[in-house]
């Protein structure tokens, strides 16, 4: 490559990411349908091969996705808020349990004789507020009423994402070939080679890792349930969807599930009934779940999965964000040829002398 095109790229991609930042407020709803779109795709080839056009595949994987949705917001965000409000209410109660018993009992254990902690500030703080948090639809709606225009963009991008994204699966595959085209020749086979590793490696973390998300989510949601937590869904979720950073999800669920079940019951049993859940749940995800739904092709460690995330949003914002992990896996297939051309080159070849 040529000093003149390295130049170029650098400028184009310069100029891309000075676009995408200008721009952010207005991608949002594409990037979001290209990402159901992209992972839809497969579903659609899937139907073509039985023989049906493909509007008719797009028309059936677009419906089967917004029955999903609608079901999602009839039935869960109801039930998700209603443990919300449930554990604001109690949340000075389980103040009191902390100062009047774990923290004796962690002071007893550890040897420690002065541990204060100021919980009547905490308590009348959150007496005084809680009411204020109301429900997620008052608290969107309430905010979109100060100003039309807000309403007018939230009700335009609601719109356009269904839209953009049965348009993109329609012509999905017609996009890729254009794109294709222009690529130039000479570089046209390893730029295909480079894509068709980062599709791997970005199609196996977010269809598989997604699909062991939800796995992980009914699976604890309902085991919690069953040992009787209040607030088993809330906990469920949170555990299920921060489970692609392995055992983040097991720590931290076991953590506020065992909190809870004992502010709520009492019972030290009841906490190895907790411990059984998630021991299921970790053994299912790592004998079944992802061996079956992601395999072995992700390459993206977990800590560049949240630097990464992190990095996008500190720069683009929620833009960033929905950019994070397709640009990681593009640039993790990057640096993995990177790393093969040096290894192979004569800089890493020791036996050859380098004069200095």
């Amino acid at each position: 490559m040529t000093d003149s095109q390295k130049w170029f790229w650098f400028v184009a991609v310069f100029t891309l990411g000075w676009l995408i930042y200008l721009l952010a407020p207005v991608l949002t709803p594409f990037l979001v349908a290209v990402g159901l779109a992209y992972l839809g795709d497969p579903l659609v080839d899937r139907l073509e091969k039985y023989k049906l056009s493909r509007t008719l595949a797009v028309i059936m994987v677009f419906s089967i996705l917004t029955i999903l949705f609608l079901l999602f917001l009839l039935l869960l965000v109801p039930q998700i808020e209603k443990q919300v409000m449930y554990l604001l209410q109690k949340l000075p109660e389980y103040l009191d349990a902390l100062q009047n018993k774990v923290i004796p009992w962690l002071a007893a254990q550890l040897g420690l004789t002065d541990i204060r902690v100021d919980m009547g500030t905490i308590k009348q703080w959150l007496s005084g507020h809680w009411q204020q948090a109301g429900g997620f639809a008052r608290a969107v709606l309430g905010s979109l009423s100060m100003s039309g225009l807000a309403i007018i963009g939230w009700v335009g991008s609601l719109v356009l994402v269904p839209v953009v994204t049965f348009y993109l699966l329609r012509d999905w595959d017609l996009l890729i070939k254009r794109v294709h085209a222009f690529i130039p020749r000479n570089i046209e086979a390893k730029v295909t080679r480079i894509a068709k590793e980062s599709d791997d490696v970005l199609g196996a973390f977010m269809r598989g890792q997604m699909l062991v998300m939800l796995a992980l989510a009914v699976i604890y949601s309902l085991g919690l349930w069953v040992v009787g937590l209040k607030l088993a869904l809330l906990i469920g979720l949170i555990a299920g969807l921060v489970s692609f950073v392995p055992y983040l999800g097991f720590i931290l669920g076991i953590l506020m599930a065992g909190v809870a079940i004992i502010l709520q019951t009492g019972q030290l049993i009841d906490l190895a009934y907790v411990g059984i859940v998630f021991a299921i749940g970790q053994v299912l995800e790592s004998v079944v779940l992802t061996p079956a739904l992601v395999g072995d092709r992700i390459g993206l460690h977990p800590v560049a999965v949240i630097f990464a995330v992190m990095a996008g949003g500190q720069l683009f914002g929620f833009v960033g964000v929905l950019l994070a992990l397709p640009v990681a896996a593009v640039l993790a297939v990057i640096l993995r040829h990177v790393h093969a051309s040096y290894v192979n080159s004569d800089m890493y070849d020791q036996s050859k002398p380098v004069d200095l």
